[in-house]
């Protein structure tokens, strides 16, 4: 069995036991970073950003990638925050929880949201 494949299965199963807050899921590529809270209940997203949502006109966002990360937490969380959505479970999918997708998880906190 794939490694990835088990990480991610073994952190859905302890989400499974926790349906009653939304999920703060994770993807990142090469280059991005992209987070969603999801209500699984209903089957809807209720708030989504990534790192080039964070663009300001036509300048892009400065810093390494685990600092874009960082902001995109905290935005993030202000936007759920908007949508009084303080508590949801951390889902960071078959990643390791180090660099960016930790920068984000720890933006998130700073942000307000529980987890």
């Amino acid at each position: 069995m794939d490694k990835t494949f088990a990480r991610k299965r073994r952190t859905r199963a302890k989400m499974a036991k926790r349906p009653d807050r939304p999920r703060l899921t994770v993807f990142r590529s090469n280059k991005h970073i992209f987070a969603q809270i999801i209500d699984d209940s209903k089957g809807i997203t209720l708030v989504a950003l990534s790192d080039s949502h964070l663009v300001k006109g036509n300048k892009a966002i400065e810093g390494t990638k685990v600092a874009i990360a960082g902001r995109v937490g905290e935005e993030l969380a202000k936007k759920a925050l908007t949508k009084k959505i303080s508590k949801v479970i951390f889902d960071r999918g078959a990643y390791r929880y180090h660099g960016r997708v930790k920068a984000l998880a720890e933006g998130a906190r700073k942000g307000g949201l529980e987890f």
